[in-house]
């Protein structure tokens, strides 16, 4: 699975720079969230991101046991 999934949906990914500005901004006006159109949005996005990085884990967890196995016979 190449294609990597972050599960904190919810949270801002601020770059270098914003956090920078960040020291600067007395009055909070470069808080930026993700934004969706309804809570009920945000909390399924959030919860199918969440639940394809677990199924990512569980794959991962499961090539690994694979090929400690074809490594042991």
């Amino acid at each position: 699975m190449s294609k990597k999934v972050k599960s904190g949906f919810l949270f801002a990914d601020p770059s270098f720079f914003s956090g920078a500005a960040r020291a600067l901004d007395l009055y909070g006006t470069f808080d930026e969230y993700n934004v969706s159109r309804s809570p009920a949005e945000a909390d399924a996005r959030a919860i199918a991101s969440d639940w394809i990085v677990t199924g990512d884990d569980l794959q991962h967890a499961m090539d690994e046991c694979q090929s400690e196995e074809e490594e042991a016979a």
